[in-house]
């Protein structure tokens, strides 16, 4: 299939480029789209949520009051889960939410991901653009004249960019990442893809 490429004063340029079929334009896999999505969220957790039960707890050594006279309940610690600052009944504990996929299978979420928005007609070629420097005011302004503002968008750009990504980092609702990087969660998780021509061949050559 044939998209035309945009300038990046928002005008077609006469140039059209051909995405290939087997990568914009296969039938996606929902199941295994919902497989990297969730692999994805789950590595992206620290495991680090940590509470003291009963045996960590300081202090408790000694019995609060004798067994029998008050009439009330026994109690043999202050460090008993019933009573206030006491340990915490199978609490969260350190451990890894890791979830690892086959490559294949991450593969094949990334192309369904990438023909879904060729099929909503949310994935624009624009040509390869750069900054001297760290230019945000340039950055809106391409945005401006792509008629993308406000809008969350994911700019794929041709290979590491840094002013490119400086540029675009305090933008709300965008993001910038390299083409080669990008997961099946990235390329869902907006409204708008703006791929750098030059970054079409990394995407292709990635998911061969």
């Amino acid at each position: 299939m044939n998209v035309d490429v945009y300038k990046i004063d928002g005008t077609k340029s006469s140039e059209k480029v051909e995405l290939n079929e087997q990568i914009f334009g296969i039938e996606p896999n929902d199941h295994v789209i919902y497989l990297s999505v969730k692999s994805y969220l789950a590595n992206q957790r620290q495991g680090t949520s940590k509470a003291k039960e009963r045996n960590e707890v300081r202090g408790g050594g000694r019995k609060p009051f004798s067994q029998k006279g008050r009439g009330g309940a026994r109690a043999g610690t202050i460090r008993s889960p019933l009573w206030v600052g006491g340990g915490t009944i199978f609490g969260p504990k350190p451990r890894t939410y890791r979830n690892k996929l086959n490559r294949k299978v991450n593969k094949l979420a990334r192309k369904s991901a990438l023909s879904y928005k060729v099929k909503s007609e949310q994935l624009f070629v624009v040509e390869d653009f750069n900054f001297d420097a760290p230019k945000t005011k340039e950055f809106t302004g391409i945005l401006d004249s792509l008629k993308l503002t406000g809008k969350k968008a994911l700019v794929l750009t041709n290979g590491l960019r840094e002013n490119v990504y400086k540029s675009g980092r305090n933008i709300d609702k965008v993001r910038v990442l390299q083409a080669d990087k990008a997961s099946a969660y990235d390329l869902l998780n907006n409204q708008i893809i703006l791929v750098q021509k030059g970054a079409l061949e990394s995407i292709e050559k990635i998911n061969k």
